[in-house]
């Protein structure tokens, strides 16, 4: 089996799981929204499904299709001490920027 990471490599399954994240919808939907082809799409969610990351429900004729979270919140645990690294990088940046704001700007001179 695939890993988490492995499955969410590819561009057209993060772009499905971005679409269900707002709400649950059906292959027809996805293809819609994604423009891609209905054998595509499908397989791209039997992956998602067969790895833990989306489930199904039969609605009349249609088959809608939701995010399971829990794999999500596996690579989330997993990004947590990165997100930890950028957060102090970017307090610091913030820092520095309200520094650089509160020195007055000089006009510079002309060469002649």
């Amino acid at each position: 089996m695939e890993s988490a990471f492995a499955i969410i490599a590819e561009p057209n399954r993060r772009a499905i799981l971005s679409l269900l994240a707002s709400s649950e919808r059906s292959v027809g939907d996805i293809e819609a929204q994604l423009g891609l082809a209905q054998p595509s799409i499908s397989k791209h969610l039997r992956v998602l499904r067969e790895a833990g990351f989306v489930e199904s429900r039969v609605d009349a004729q249609r088959r809608l299709y939701r995010i399971k979270p829990e794999p999500l919140a596996e690579i989330d645990a997993w990004l947590a001490p990165f997100r930890q690294f950028w957060l102090g990088h970017i307090d610091a940046l913030e820092r520095h920027l309200d520094q650089a704001d509160a020195v007055p700007h000089r006009k510079g001179k002309k060469n002649a």
